[in-house]
């Protein structure tokens, strides 16, 4: 009698036993199979979180298009209220102290009719004497234009050349007593860099269409009339600034030998001089001087959108020219 044997037959052996034939084909196509939903998860995971991240992105740059987002707001302002401008910083024309947003913050001020006064809030060391000379001249047009409504001037840390620029426009000026101010003069300031340059034998090579163009380059010997010119630019800024100061303090300025020296005083001796008025902060001007308690803030706040250009270098070719004029640039101080 014939006997049927079957060496590699499993049907007496448990099912998914180790070594059965075909088992390892059902484990690879399970892995396989988890690993595809897996992965079709991680998709739809991905997928949701880039439109996220696009509404998002949408939402914002329409906020800022429309000047919303991050930018000082007076919906439901008082009735009667001070407004509040701050200047804080460097007044430059890329930064938050730029007679653009600081003019614009003034205007939406002093047009708001529930607005009893304009309190303007100054912590600055100065910068640049066209965007300080911009604001000055705006505080003053918006004062010929409004004379129902004052213009108060506090300084708390620093009010120093540009800075105090600014506030010698306003009607009165506020400190502290330990404030610095004054600063009053001009500066126009650079490097020069020959003898390093003959030390490690570099050579100077400059093409300019002028022979003037090149003025206060570093890398190149001083010219003396060149310097005679740079000097007068100076004095003709500096100028300016004490014409400004005077026109703005009037009689109230106890001048001195040394006052348009460039020194600082504080602010105490700075009443003394007829700089600065009086002690006060910002909440006691408003509840004392313009009474109106409640202190609203007209700052101009940079949006999203202006924060980013800058992170990314979207301004570069700007500073790229600003390096060319830093050369030989000047600034209150």
């Amino acid at each position: 009698m014939s006997q049927d044997i079957r060496p590699d037959s499993s049907s007496d052996l448990p099912a998914g036993a180790p070594g059965i034939p075909g088992q390892w084909e059902r484990d690879v196509l399970e892995k396989m199979v988890f690993a595809s939903i897996r992965e079709q998860r991680a998709r739809r995971r991905w997928s949701i979180f880039f439109r996220l991240v696009a509404l998002t992105a949408v939402v914002l740059i329409v906020l800022a298009a429309t000047g919303v987002l991050f930018r000082g707001s007076t919906s439901g302002v008082p009735a009667a209220h001070t407004a509040l401008v701050n200047l804080d910083g460097v007044i430059d024309a890329d930064g938050e102290a730029s007679a653009e947003k600081i003019n614009a913050a003034l205007q939406a001020a002093f047009d708001e009719g529930g607005a009893k006064g304009v309190v303007l809030r100054i912590n600055s060391p100065g910068g640049s004497p066209v965007q300080a000379g911009m604001i000055y001249d705006e505080i003053r047009r918006l004062r010929a234009l409004h004379p129902d409504k004052p213009v108060y001037a506090v300084v708390e840390e620093i009010c120093a050349s540009g800075g105090y620029y600014v506030a010698a426009a306003a009607d009165r000026i506020y400190v502290n007593r330990a404030s610095v101010v004054g600063s009053i003069g001009v500066i126009m300031e650079g490097f020069g860099f020959t003898g390093l340059m003959d030390k490690l034998g570099v050579e100077r090579r400059l093409v300019v269409s002028g022979e003037n163009k090149a003025m206060l380059d570093p890398f190149s010997p001083a010219n003396p009339s060149q310097q005679a010119h740079a000097q007068a630019l100076v004095k003709e800024i500096y100028q300016q600034f004490v014409e400004a100061v005077r026109e703005g303090r009037g009689d109230r300025l106890q001048e001195t030998p040394d006052m348009f020296s460039g020194l600082v005083w504080t602010g105490a001796r700075s009443i003394d001089l007829g700089l600065a008025d009086d002690l006060g902060t910002v909440e006691g001007v408003a509840r004392d001087v313009i009474q109106a308690e409640d202190v609203v803030d007209y700052t101009v706040r940079e949006n999203f959108a202006e924060r980013v250009a800058k992170r990314v270098g979207v301004s570069f070719g700007a500073g790229v020219a600003r390096t060319a004029v830093d050369r030989g640039g000047w600034r209150w101080r």
